[in-house]
Order: structure tokens, then sequence, then C-alpha cells
């Protein structure tokens, strides 16, 4: 069965986006077939964080009646399908972010799994993506006002009757500042899905505007990623691993053996 995940957040700059690309781009390694639609249209990101900013036929063409949804779809290098929404200023003050439920069908044919970037915060827009959403995911950092913000979208996710997967919890420091994952889920009642480190690789990937998990698969973030993606389908995922095979790649190119057998 076909499903969309509405990836959200209590408020702006938390790594939303990331998440949403990266995850979609995770579960896409893992062979899955994966739409990301950008639902966040006065300030659309998806298409800029992966180098597709201006397209011929956007999300808002399908809400104002102008496209199918199908003519709206971009297959990515990285192996997914994006639906950019338009960054003009003039397309969004157009839009009507409540007709997006109107193409929920549509969008479920296109792909097996569909991620939606979510608007930031709790106005209107994201209310209308969040009814849309088969599951929530909520995307946080492990900071006071992140998580209480966080915690506006559970209470609201529970009037709207939609079902919370978990939560991500990106930019992790493990420093002695940040609250815990336990913390997190006391705070929230809502089970931590993933802990996604602080990754200089994660700002690389964001200026050469394509995603994490293509460029730098072993990363720790992307390794970070793939573990939320396993979780998500049900799948074994091995990250130890998954580093350690680089470790070794880089000893061979050295002319090295690893100790490790």
């Amino acid at each position: 069965m076909p499903k969309i995940i509405v990836i959200t957040s209590g408020k702006g700059g938390v790594g939303k986006t990331t998440t949403a690309i990266n995850l979609a781009v995770a579960m896409n390694y893992f062979g899955e077939d994966v739409l990301v639609i950008d639902g966040n249209l006065s300030t659309p990101n998806v298409g800029i964080h992966l180098n597709a900013p201006e397209v011929p036929v956007s999300l808002n063409h399908i809400l104002l009646g102008k496209a199918e949804p199908f003519e709206a779809v971009y297959e990515h290098e990285s192996g997914i399908k994006i639906m950019p929404a338009s960054i003009s200023i003039k397309e969004s003050k157009r839009a009507k972010p409540e007709k997006m439920k109107d193409f929920k069908k549509d969008f479920k044919k296109i792909s097996k799994h569909v991620i939606i970037d979510c608007a930031a915060g709790l106005g209107y827009e994201a209310l209308c993506a969040i009814e849309l959403a088969d599951e929530l995911i909520i995307v946080t950092n492990p900071e006071i006002p992140a998580i209480t913000d966080a915690l506006k979208t559970v209470k609201i996710a529970e009037q709207m009757k939609k079902p919370i997967k978990g939560v991500i919890v990106t930019r992790v420091k493990k420093d002695k500042i940040e609250l815990s994952p336990d913390v997190v889920k006391e705070m929230l009642e809502i089970p931590v899905i993933g802990m996604i480190p602080e990754d200089d690789f994660v700002k690389k990937s964001i200026n050469i505007k394509n995603a994490l998990v293509h460029l730098y698969p072993k990363s720790n973030a992307s390794r970070a990623y793939k573990e939320v993606a396993a979780k998500i389908l049900d799948i074994e995922y091995d990250s130890k691993k998954d580093r350690e095979k680089v470790i070794e790649r880089l000893l061979k190119k050295l002319g090295l053996k690893s100790e490790h057998h």
C-alpha cells in the first residue's frame, strides 16, 4: 500500500528539508521507489537543495489545474523522484495549499513512498500538508525551544488524528548541553526514530546542491539516515559494517592491512 509521510517541524531551520530528501534517498538506497514533494509553497527548498530551482512544470501548476501530477515529476540523479514547488513569489501567492488534498490518490500512484516536505511552523500551509499525511515524522533539534515547538506539532497531530511515526533529532553533538534521546522521548511522548549527528558533510552537500546520502553515503549523518530508513522499511541494516568498508579501502590505498577481520 502506498503511503504519504509528511516531514514536519514546529519551527524552521531544524533540518526538515535535508531530512526529507536524505530519508528518501536512504529509502531508495534499499531499492524503494520514492517521491519527494515540496509542500512548502511559500518558501520551497527541495528544488534549491537538489539543483533544480526552476522547473517547467511545478506543484503550483497542478494546484492551479494547469497540469497533471505526473507532469511535475522529475527523476533526480540520486535515484529519487521529486516534485518541486515554484520559487516565483508571484506563483507562490497564487498557490492554494488546501488543494493538495485533492491529489492524494494521484501522488500515491506515482510512487510507493511519498515524502512531503512541509512548510515550517504550524500555519495554514503546514496544516494543509499535515492533512495529507498517512503518517507524520517530526524533525527537531536537541534544545528546549525546538522541542517546545515540536511538542505543539505533536498536540496538533493528535487533534487532527494523524499518527506520528516518531521524531528525528538532527544536529546532534553529544555534548553536555544538549538534551539526551531519553529526555526528548519523555518530553514529546513519542519514539525517537533517529539521531542525526552534526556532520560537515551535510553542509558540503547543501553547497554542492545534492543529497548527502548520494554524495557521501558512508558519512556519519548518511548512515544515521539509512538507519531511520531501515526502521521505516522494517529491514536489517548494519551501520557499523557500512563504515568499516571505507576504512578498509583507505588502508588498502595506503598499502596497509586492517587489523579488524
